[in-house]
């Protein structure tokens, strides 16, 4: 199985957070569409792209103070 890359959001700039937090909610309304119409058997993936979305926008958070 392929090991997902960790990202470190603190060694990022902020446009470069903002880029990664368009992609992943880009990639959840895709992995939403797929499971409903049952193209798709992991479940688990929609999990863990909304918590890499909460990190994301955490990690923005923490730029903008």
């Amino acid at each position: 199985m392929a090991e997902k890359q960790k990202v470190k959001f603190e060694e990022m700039s902020k446009p470069e957070i903002e880029k990664i937090f368009e992609i992943q909610r880009a990639k959840m309304t895709k992995l939403r569409f797929d499971i409903s119409s049952k193209q798709i058997k992991n479940h688990r993936e929609y999990r863990n792209t909304k918590r890499d979305i909460a990190k994301s926008l955490t990690a923005l958070k923490g730029k903008q103070e």
